[in-house]
């Protein structure tokens, strides 16, 4: 089977007899409609799901032909899981039905996540009970970050240069760098290494070292880091209706053209243009965000329309989910065949492995902020142990709602045990 570059469907059988079938538009948004609505337990559980149904039982494509899609996607930014849906929906029905079978995959999750914000900016966290219960429940966000930050990292920091990209990131992160300098830089100097430009490569490092640190002096300490853990600024900033629509849209598209190695990249990304510059909202809220998403089925990136709605109600829900779910829809509607071609090529994988260990780097040096705000005592430290060691040692397919759901009944308790003294 070929990829399509129009609207028209393939449905020829292929050599392992499989066959793409030309559903209705009604059935195929109903089918991924569905697939949406049982979208727990993150990325691999979801695309388990997709592959079951479509590949293993109906046949829509052979075992390898739906490797080969999902490695193209694994490398681009992007949900995967989210893009192989608006990827089988082109195949069936053209470019409409990639777009009704995206719509269906994130519909469920968007409604849920939308309700949950509003109650959240409706009722707030007035009572002592519900904000102990939050707390509780940012504490188990935190491990949770810490784990994909861990399980990414075995997939990606594959040798030392890898290491040593990802740790610079980390400090640059703290540093305060922007991050179109440090991953334009990890990419480099993985190509100069792999290339075996070696000089040059350590020239570069060494230049880049230099910057950080220099950057550090004149700034007198690590600014990114009081940036990211808001120790500058206002500690809690009250809900702004009436963001710019543009801003907050390409603050949505920025962090969907960066979701390296899964929806857990988009973190330091949306952190920074929602807590560190544009101030609509602190990283409590932030942390509030990921909580509630957590128990949801929908990919984790879909925190993002709290992040939005926050900033800017209904309309700025819609306008950052947008920008944020545009580069999965347009990858596979779009272009394809020419990023599967583009991707392929020897000297574009291994700039995108660097940047990725930069990704890594990121998400490690937010994290570190995020623990400073969530850990503020023995009972919290304790909690966060706990919870990590379920994380790891799990391997449940509903492991992350059920920590969740345990930290918030941690976080009454304690409320109730407090009020009772």
């Amino acid at each position: 089977m070929s990829t399509p570059t129009g609207d028209v469907p393939l449905t020829d059988v292929d050599a392992a007899g499989c066959a793409v079938p030309r559903e209705s538009w009604l059935r195929l948004f109903l089918r991924f409609l569905r697939f949406g609505a049982l979208a727990w337990g993150g990325p691999v559980a979801q695309i388990g799901m997709i592959r079951q149904e479509l590949v293993d039982e109906e046949r829509w494509v052979s075992s390898a032909h739906f490797n080969r899609v999902l490695a193209v996607y694994q490398v681009l930014p992007g949900p995967e899981a989210h893009e192989l849906c608006v990827y089988f929906g082109m195949r069936s029905r053209g470019r409409w039905g990639g777009v009704l079978a995206g719509l269906g995959f994130m519909l469920p999750g968007f409604v849920l996540m939308f309700a949950l914000s509003w109650a959240y900016v409706r009722y707030g966290l007035q009572t002592q009970g519900v904000a102990a219960v939050f707390a509780a429940v940012q504490v188990a966000v935190a491990a949770l970050i810490v784990r994909a930050v861990v399980r990414i990292g075995e997939h990606v920091v594959t040798d030392r240069w890898l290491w040593g990209i990802a740790i610079g990131a980390t400090a640059a992160q703290l540093a305060g760098l922007h991050f179109g300098i440090i991953l334009s830089a990890a990419g480099a100097v993985y190509l100069l290494a792999r290339r075996q430009f070696w000089r040059l490569a350590w020239a570069l490092a060494a230049l880049a070292a230099a910057g950080v640190i220099g950057y550090t002096v004149v700034m007198g300490g690590l600014t990114g880091f009081a940036a990211l853990s808001g120790s500058v600024g206002d500690a809690e900033p009250v809900r702004r209706d009436g963001m710019p629509l543009l801003a907050m849209f390409w603050s949505g598209l920025k962090a969907g053209l960066l979701t390296f190695g899964g929806a857990y990249t988009v973190i330091p990304f949306l952190q920074r243009d929602a807590v560190t510059q544009g101030a609509w909202m602190s990283n409590t809220q932030f942390l509030d965000g990921l909580a509630l998403s957590g128990l949801l089925p929908a990919p984790l990136i879909i925190f993002s329309t709290f992040v939005g709605y926050i900033g800017g109600g209904l309309i700025g829900a819609l306008a950052i989910t947008a920008g944020v779910f545009a580069p999965a829809f347009g990858f596979s509607i779009i272009a394809h065949a020419q990023l599967e071609r583009l991707v392929a090529r020897p000297r574009v994988r291994v700039f995108l492995d660097g940047v990725t260990a930069g990704v890594v780097g990121l998400i490690a040096g937010t994290t570190l902020a995020l623990l400073r705000i969530s850990l503020t005592g023995v009972e919290a430290v304790i909690l966060f142990a706990l919870a990590l060691m379920v994380l790891f040692a799990s391997k449940a397919k509903l492991v992350i709602p059920a920590v969740i759901a345990a930290a918030a009944l941690w976080g009454w308790v304690s409320s109730v045990i407090a009020l009772a003294k």
